[in-house]
């Protein structure tokens, strides 16, 4: 089974290093590739948006499980998924391969001071990316406006960190102008990254509980957390009537 369906969402049925091996052939011939990586939130975002649900169905190229309450519904669905594959980590990953192979780098989203701490960290250590653009989330300016400005740094890898729909958007009219660049959403990755905000312990991380440790420390994402109950729920009712 190549695809597992949560709640209208179709994601990929792959490892982490399958992963890794299709978007390096796909850089290796510059195809215009689409990564969307999807939580529950996104999940459920997506179903009571059919904008940006089209935009998962029709655009995306591929859809990561970025969330272990997406591998858990799978296997709940009797379908189930080899395992979490997260956005921050083929972030990352991604970033170390276009350091080793001098790659043309675009960089879209997060506060200026964060994007700034970014461009400092790849200058320090990923010197061999090409930064050929690189700008916070607070701009104004139509998205069709923005594409057309990353498209004309011919960029090998693009990074929107706008949050969900609004980074997919984008991200999906650069897909349709059949931009030859690897594009990727990765929500709050630049603050991770720049060391602004602190990715979850080890311990989290194994015990599939980032998600509690960002509660402790951001108690403001509570009312973002309420959409998992009904998550949870709605693949209740999804296994029944497949029953």
């Amino acid at each position: 089974m190549n695809k597992v369906n949560v709640l209208g969402v179709n994601f990929d049925n792959k490892t982490l290093n399958q992963f890794q091996n299709e978007f390096i052939g796909r850089l290796n011939e510059h195809k215009s590739t689409f990564i969307v990586t999807a939580n529950p939130e996104i999940v459920m975002s997506a179903n009571e948006n059919p904008e940006f649900m089209k935009i998962l169905t029709s655009d995306a190229d591929y859809i990561t499980a970025d969330g272990i309450g997406v591998v858990k519904a799978a296997k709940m669905l009797k379908t189930p998924l080899p395992e979490r594959v997260t956005g921050y980590d083929l972030f990352t990953w991604l970033m170390k391969v276009a350091n080793e192979r001098n790659l043309r780098v675009y960089l879209i989203g997060a506060k200026p001071a964060v994007i700034h701490a970014v461009q400092e960290k790849i200058a320090r250590d990923y010197p061999e990316i090409q930064l050929v653009g690189a700008e916070d989330g607070y701009f104004k300016d139509d998205l069709d406006l923005v594409a057309l400005r990353i498209e004309r740094t011919q960029p090998d890898l693009v990074f929107a960190a706008l949050g969900s729909p609004r980074q997919e958007k984008l991200l999906a009219i650069l897909r349709k102008n059949l931009l030859p660049a690897v594009m990727m959403g990765v929500g709050g990755s630049f603050d991770v990254f720049s060391g602004v905000v602190k990715r979850a312990p080890k311990f989290y991380q194994e015990a599939h509980l980032e998600w509690f440790y960002r509660l402790v420390k951001n108690p403001w994402r509570f009312k973002r957390m309420l959409v998992l109950p009904k998550f949870v729920n709605d693949v209740r009712k999804s296994r029944k009537e497949q029953k």
